[in-house]
């Protein structure tokens, strides 16, 4: 009789979710919900939108002065974002 090796659950998901194409789905979803912790409390009370299209975050504003101090900070962000998540979702980060 042939017997399997059991098999740890978090695995089986884990090659599940790549094989029916749910993986990047599933890591963009995690760095937009990122979005809050890694900005903080301030600049996250002026994000209206945010959406991933083509590697690229793109992300509404309401204030000038939140946009302005972003827009400096994206190359940071860009790695905080992709480090929180523990993949390289996006590559830019568009501020509108």
């Amino acid at each position: 009789m042939f017997k399997q090796q059991p098999r740890d659950i978090a695995d089986l998901l884990r090659v599940y979710i790549r094989k029916n194409g749910l993986e990047t789905p599933l890591l963009q979803r995690r760095l937009i919900e990122a979005w809050d912790e890694v900005v903080g409390s301030v600049i996250a009370a002026y994000t209206e939108e945010k959406s991933i299209r083509n590697q690229t975050l793109w992300v509404k504003i309401s204030s000038p002065a939140a946009r302005s101090e972003l827009q400096m900070r994206r190359t940071k962000l860009i790695l905080d974002l992709n480090n929180k998540v523990g993949a390289n979702v996006i590559t830019e980060i568009k501020i509108y």
